[in-house]
């Protein structure tokens, strides 16, 4: 088995004395971790290529005994990287690298409130979001707002319901650019509940609520309305924070597949292909590849089956998992 995983698997596993990924993942389930269960309850249609490098870095951040969840989350990184194929534009954006820095970043107390700025038009953003709210504060000493900000208020309040969110309600007036809360509705009382769920019918109003809950830390959704919403409204308030002497950690979660733009959003057809790539090139402190939800186009850019948002917080999660153990 072990003659067709990457050299650089085989490498990880090397330092750790490991001649394979199942002993690998008997070292995490003696220090009471188990990656794959973490992976399949963040996203459950992941693939197990997940499922490996997940293991592949928990194991790493338990053999490199990780001071804390910061550091793990950096260190989960590698073993994320380990699997990308060579030549590949996963390898060469340095994803798995640039997952475990996001991870990183959130677990520092230097970040206040994490966004993902969304289409509104799929789960992956919340299955992030929730996994990042039930783990991330446990490594914190003052917790990490965790928001959903995207097009439609409709979409919002629906997957507030279905996922337990906050839904919060604005409405933005046009002529003085100011932007009121009309409603806010709590539908759970767990950690779930603390995560603010917004709905805007625009770029403008999307970029205020980025102001309103000063977002230092975001990351794009990439399957519907990435033109239309998300890569504006990240890079219109990475100038204005820029302007403000604020810091802001943008990521971009896909591009480089054909399908990341379907020709309904800019009437242009193939033509449009790589153009949610290309925006996110303009204001994307990182860019990761393939899609914000889809493991197969995630997997098509190569690098593993899962979708950039939940990898999010299954990277929280185990590097937190691992400053525990």
């Amino acid at each position: 088995m072990n003659n067709q995983l990457p050299e650089h698997v085989l490498n990880l596993l090397n330092e750790m004395d490991l001649s394979s990924l199942e002993q690998a993942y008997q070292y995490c389930i003696e220090r009471n971790i188990d990656p794959k269960t973490t992976v399949m309850e963040t996203q459950p249609i992941a693939f197990e290529s997940a499922v490996n490098a997940y293991t592949l870095g928990t194991a790493l951040a338990l053999f490199r005994h990780s001071k804390n969840a910061e550091q793990a989350a950096t260190i989960i990184g590698e073993g994320l990287q380990a699997f990308t194929k060579i030549g590949s534009v996963a390898e060469q954006r340095q994803v798995g690298i640039g997952h475990g820095d996001l991870a990183a970043r959130l677990l520092n107390e230097k970040s206040q409130c994490f966004a993902f700025l969304a289409g509104h038009e799929s789960f992956a953003a919340a299955e992030g979001a929730i996994k990042i709210a039930l783990n991330v504060n446990q490594s914190r000493s003052t917790p990490l707002k965790v928001i959903l900000n995207g097009l439609g208020k409709d979409a919002a309040y629906l997957i507030s319901r279905i996922n337990g969110f906050t839904y919060v309600r604005t409405q933005f007036n046009y002529d003085t650019n100011e932007l009121v809360e009309v409603e806010r509705k709590r539908f759970s009382k767990g950690p779930r509940g603390d995560i603010l769920c917004y709905g805007a019918d625009d770029v403008r109003e999307g970029v205020a609520i980025m102001h309103r809950e000063q977002v230092d830390v975001s990351i794009t959704g990439n399957s519907t309305n990435p033109t239309r919403f998300q890569h504006p409204v990240a890079g219109i308030y990475k100038m204005e924070r820029n302007n403000q002497g604020l810091p802001y950690f943008s990521v971009a979660s896909g591009g480089g597949t054909g399908r990341t733009l379907h020709p309904d959003n800019v009437a242009a057809g193939p033509a449009s292909y790589g153009m949610t790539d290309t925006m996110g090139r303009m204001h994307a402190d990182a860019q990761f590849a393939g899609s914000s939800s889809v493991p197969a186009h995630v997997a098509m850019m190569g690098f593993i089956g899962m979708g950039n948002n939940p990898m999010v917080g299954a990277t929280v999660a185990l590097a937190v998992a691992v400053s525990q153990a």
